[in-house]
């Protein structure tokens, strides 16, 4: 039963068969066509008969290697590549079947190629998973065939599982970008820097170009020369990413939830602040505080925020403010960046939360993240054609005038702030985190 069950006919032995059949039919009427017919049969069975002898009797067989990433990352074009080594002494034509995860719902991947004999061929393509999580691969599918006629199935390969980790090929992306020669590049802009550094350093001897008010006057006396304070950029200051996973955070934009984006993005500045020396940390929270990794310049620091943030996930709770101001007010002694990543919808629901916000701010500094909505400016664009149309249109303008109402009103009480599109966020939280820094804010 199994070997009957490796067996395959193919579409070119059907049409073989049709055409056939009808130099039969017309055999029938013309009786040379008789002849051809049955010369055209003979070769066929001898065809199949061959095929299936050397497809079956050999013990010779093909080989298919994965060469896959150990993870996936979540929202990236993922490059796999399959290696497929013939090891028969005569050509062969091969179909592979790669049986990928139920979640990408692809199931039209087949590779098509004619192997010469001890051939080695590379099959490559791209998968882009939009869930973090366990993605199974199933077995690989071969049939192999000599011409085309009968083909003989191959299963090849265990059953494999890669995790889809936040999007690590971003972290590697944005991190030559960061230094100041690339600052032009990819909508990135060069800050100039201002003011002066604040971590005093030492005190030392007045020299030609040193600033006037940098002199220290009570050395200056003791010493009988001037001396001036000089200062160094504060360093291992700690940066937080505070992400709300609550209902608000579950809206879809090119396949990723905006926690995807969220996620991916806090990433990315973690790995800058660390390379800027400072602290990098993380807090998620919604109704309550789901995860908190403490800010830290340990060499494994990424490690860790990597692996809380794959199993961060969304659900339908309000978010609550007052509880993160209670939580960072008892465990964030230091002074710290804040980027919060949420997504407030209408000024009423802003409303409930802005004096949370106010206090966060009094001991912080606060950058608020918020996401435009792509899909209503597409919608506000698009050509009326219908009384239906028209009212969308006008409920999506209403939607972002409330938007920008909400950035406006944060601008007011002091409240820094990030609104861009999802696809955006990674170029402009780096702009905004390098603007701070030269700006002198943190």
């Amino acid at each position: 039963m199994k070997f009957f069950r490796s067996i395959f006919l193919t579409d070119r032995l059907f049409y073989a068969g049709f055409l056939v059949a009808f130099c039969f039919v017309i055999g029938f009427f013309l009786s040379p066509f008789l002849i051809v017919a049955k010369i055209l049969l003979f070769a066929l069975c001898i065809s199949v008969i061959l095929d299936s002898f050397l497809i079956f009797l050999t013990k010779i067989s093909i080989d298919v290697t994965r060469n896959y990433p150990e993870r996936f990352s979540n929202g990236d074009d993922n490059e796999l590549e399959l290696l497929v080594t013939n090891h028969y002494q005569f050509p062969i034509y091969v179909r592979i079947i790669e049986e990928l995860p139920i979640q990408f719902q692809i199931r039209n991947l087949q590779f098509f190629k004619h192997f010469k004999q001890n051939q080695s061929t590379k099959f490559g393509y791209k998968l882009r998973p939009t869930d973090r999580g366990s993605y199974q691969f199933g077995i690989i599918n071969i049939y192999i065939s000599v011409f085309g006629l009968i083909e003989k199935r191959i299963k090849t390969n265990e059953p494999l599982t890669i995790a889809s980790y936040p999007s690590y090929l971003q972290l590697k992306q944005f991190q030559l970008y960061s230094t100041a020669q690339h600052h032009n590049q990819f909508g990135m802009k060069r800050i100039r820097k201002i003011g002066t550094n604040t971590e005093f350093e030492n005190i030392k001897n007045y020299t030609i170009g040193d600033e006037y008010r940098l002199i220290n006057w009570k050395a200056t006396a003791k010493a009988s020369r001037l001396m001036v304070n000089q200062y160094q950029e504060e360093k291992s200051q700690p940066v937080y990413s505070i992400i709300d996973v609550g209902r608000t955070m579950r809206m879809p934009f090119d396949g990723l939830k905006l926690l995807d984006y969220a996620i991916n993005s806090s990433l990315v500045i973690a790995n800058i602040s660390l390379q800027k020396n400072e602290k990098a940390g993380l807090i998620t929270f919604n109704k309550n505080i789901q995860d908190f990794v403490v800010a830290d310049r340990k060499n494994h620091q990424m490690q860790l925020i990597l692996e809380k943030l794959y199993n961060v996930e969304t659900n339908f709770l309000e978010t609550d403010f007052g509880q993160l101001y209670v939580y960072l007010k008892r465990k964030l002694t230091q002074r710290s960046l804040l980027f919060i990543y949420t997504n407030f919808e209408t000024i009423d629901g802003l409303e409930r939360q802005l004096p949370y916000l106010k206090l966060i701010k009094k001991s912080h500094v606060v950058v608020l993240i918020s996401f435009k909505n792509s899909e209503l400016k597409t919608l506000t664009t698009q050509k009326a054609t219908s009384t239906t149309d028209i009212y969308n249109q006008t409920i999506a303008e209403k939607f972002s005038y409330d938007k920008e109402l909400i950035i406006q009103r944060l601008h007011q009480i002091g409240i820094l702030t990030i609104y861009c599109e999802p696809k955006d966020l990674s170029i402009n939280l780096i702009n905004k985190y390098l603007e701070i820094k030269a700006r002198g804010l943190f």
